[in-house]
């Protein structure tokens, strides 16, 4: 938000790291295809996990849906939000942090062997839970371990050899920033940083990196959907389409639409510039699958048509106006070029016929 005059505008927990502006909570609802249903402006200082009921609500009675199934990340449908879901008689399937991992491997509902590259379902406590291992996020995990640790085994070496060749430098504040390196990167459990006269000393623990890649490349989907309404498959397959609907809000907020930065003062305007957004958003997707109709994704063919692209070559379609003497001038619409003619093609829009028109 840029101003503090905004009916809803409140400093809150920052998503995105834009300090010192109030901010307001967007809840986007989505279909299964990703396709925009609702979105509803809330409070900046609205958690999360408190917008599921409204969103809920809206397709009881807006849509009259009976049969829900909410799809949303860990930080969305937590305790309260299942709860919120529960005495909505709907369905979640969400997924687990590792912590709530850890402790199901502890209490022996989860076992480490059942984790594999084939999706596995356990029941348990009245839930189920998706297993699945991606071996190559596994090993990507290893490789970012590993090469941490040599770079501080690499900084320590630098360090000492600094304080070795000048006698006036500080080995306590070499170890300050050594220590502060390893917290923000996370190693404080696997590594111990010390002094030995002037020099600093790294001991890692040989256990501790094996704990903490236990559950690499590891994931734990919840859901209390039984098994004889959606298969365990179809579950995970549902949690990953998450991505796409998170990558529509993102291209929603600060992408090709921009909702931010607001401008506007009171409560209406700020939601009908969001919906605003909402409804250029669902034109863009139209947009979108036209030119896969006819062109394929750039995932198929590395240079098809996108609509970024599209739009950069349909902006410099434009008219032309000509000065004919001091009080008449000629407006003409110039010929699409051939990228031009292909896109206009694709979306099945036509330019009109006369493309010229005199002024005085």
């Amino acid at each position: 938000m840029e101003g503090d005059k905004n009916a809803r505008a409140a400093y809150g927990y920052k998503r995105d790291g834009k300090r010192g502006k109030p901010q307001i909570v967007i809840g986007l609802l989505t279909d299964e295809a990703g396709e925009p249903l609702a979105v509803r402006v809330f409070a900046g200082t609205t958690a999360a996990p408190t917008t599921v009921p409204t969103q809920i609500a809206i397709l009881k009675q807006r849509f009259a849906v009976d049969e829900v199934v909410c799809v949303g990340d860990g930080g969305m449908v937590k305790a309260k939000g299942q709860a919120a879901l529960t005495a909505e008689r709907s369905r979640y399937i969400t997924a687990l942090r590792e912590p709530q991992v850890r402790r199901l491997l502890k209490r022996d509902v989860l076992q480490r062997a059942l984790f594999d590259e084939q999706v596995c379902a356990v029941q348990a406590d009245g839930q189920r839970y998706i297993l699945r291992t991606n071996g190559g996020e596994a090993r990507k995990a290893r490789q970012r371990l590993n090469a941490k640790l040599q770079t501080l085994q690499t900084l320590v070496t630098a360090r000492n050899a600094q304080v070795a060749a000048s006698p006036r430098c500080q080995p306590a504040a070499g170890l300050r920033g050594l220590q502060a390196w390893v917290q923000r990167h996370k190693l404080s459990l696997l590594v111990a940083l010390g002094l030995d006269h002037r020099q600093s000393t790294l001991t890692v623990d040989t256990e501790a990196p094996e704990h903490a890649l236990q559950l690499a490349g590891c994931y734990v989907r919840e859901t209390d959907v039984p098994a004889d309404l959606l298969e365990t498959q179809t579950a995970h397959d549902c949690y990953k389409d998450l991505a796409h609907v998170e990558q529509d809000l993102r291209a929603l907020k600060t992408g090709l639409l921009e909702v931010r930065p607001i401008f506007v003062r009171k409560d209406t305007r700020t939601r009908g510039h969001v919906v605003v957004c909402l409804l250029a958003w669902k034109l863009s997707r139209a947009l979108k699958q036209r030119f896969a109709a006819t062109y394929g994704t750039t995932k198929d063919a590395p240079h098809g048509v996108t609509l970024p692209d599209a739009l950069a070559a349909l902006h410099r379609l434009c008219l032309l106006t000509y000065p004919l003497d001091a009080t008449h001038t000629l407006t003409r619409l110039p010929g699409p070029d051939a990228q031009q003619t292909r896109i206009l093609q694709a979306l099945q829009v036509s330019l009109p016929s006369r493309g010229a028109c005199r002024q005085a």
